[in-house]
């Protein structure tokens, strides 16, 4: 296939974009770099089956040829970024949406969206079933990356409705893995630079609210899968193995043999107090499910984040 891949530059789109070029398709992304870099994409251009194209999707869309498959990942997804860009954030979940849309209708392509965990909101059920409807804060401070990606789902819905365009919908739940940005926000990243450093973990709350971290591995073969399928309609991405946040900072400063001490700061506005997924339909549609464990995923993770915490030592001994 060729395949159109906005958020290429970013965490999962850069994995992404490997995975389908190791797959023998010719990626062409795009990204305006916001939140990606270009880092992230090193090697692929020798392969001779990728293009970058640097540019915001909100704005516009041009490229030439034909396409198979537009995958639309383009969007600030940590707390930390959508909270510094609330505009463009809620600009490329909608006009972003819509440019890709276009381009999937214009040539005649299949369209998966990147959507997220996140349209659950602070939820009422748990584990989350794709057909809960959610409980969000649409004038929160995170109801700018919850309704964007909300809109999104109903834009792309509309389009196979109207134009007969196939659908895919991944509702992505909490990833990790190398390529992280060590200061994007979120509390893998945060923990680990922490106790690398001998710093004091910060839990928010009381770290008895649940998440359910999957390794990027595993995310990457399941939304190829989800491409793959006949499926229209969101999926659940996600691993239903549930922690508490205290347990995996505890786990964490385990595994790096911290000095560091845990401490607690007050709980930022809307955050979920519960996050866990139902995969009976990727079980079922997609033949998925995650297999990479926790500790094997940190490990990974924690040997990725080692060096750039040293540098980050010898930067700032240097500087003082």
């Amino acid at each position: 296939m060729r395949i159109l891949l906005t958020g290429c530059a970013g965490f999962i789109g850069s994995h992404l974009s490997r995975l389908l070029v190791s797959k023998g398709h010719v990626v062409v992304g795009i990204d305006n770099l916001i939140t990606g870099r270009l880092a992230n994409l090193r090697g692929l251009h020798e392969t001779g089956k990728f293009r970058f194209i640097q540019g915001n999707v909100s704005e516009y869309i041009h490229v030439e040829g034909k396409f198979h498959a537009v995958l639309h990942l383009a969007s600030p997804a940590s707390p930390a970024d959508y909270l510094k860009h609330p505009i463009p954030t809620l600009k490329v979940g909608s006009l972003g949406t819509h440019n890709a849309l276009g381009v999937a209708k214009a040539k005649k392509a299949l369209f998966l969206l990147a959507s997220t965990s996140e349209i659950y909101g602070d939820p009422l059920v748990s584990p989350q079933p794709e057909s809960y409807w959610g409980n969000v804060n649409s004038v929160g401070l995170r109801g700018v990356y919850d309704e964007a990606k909300r809109f999104a789902e109903s834009m792309a819905m509309a389009y196979h409705r109207v134009h007969g365009i196939p659908v895919r919908i991944a509702r992505i739940f909490n990833t990790y893995g190398p390529r992280m940005r060590s200061n994007d926000g979120r509390a893998i990243p945060n923990f680990i630079m922490q106790a690398l450093k001998n710093e004091d973990i910060t839990v928010f709350g009381t770290g008895r609210q649940t998440r359910s971290f999957m390794y990027v591995d595993d995310l990457i073969e399941g939304l190829y899968r989800l491409l793959l399928s006949n499926h229209q309609g969101p999926v659940n991405l996600g691993n239903p193995d549930e922690k508490t946040l205290l347990e995996l900072a505890q786990f964490i400063k385990t595994l790096t043999r911290s000095k560091s001490k845990i401490v607690f700061r007050d709980l930022p506005q809307d955050d979920p107090k519960v996050r866990c997924p139902d995969i009976a339909l990727a079980r079922k549609a997609l033949k998925w499910e995650p297999r990479v464990g926790l500790k094997d995923g940190l490990v990974r993770t924690i040997e990725y984040f080692r060096p750039i915490s040293g540098r980050r030592r010898r930067a700032l001994r240097a500087s003082s």
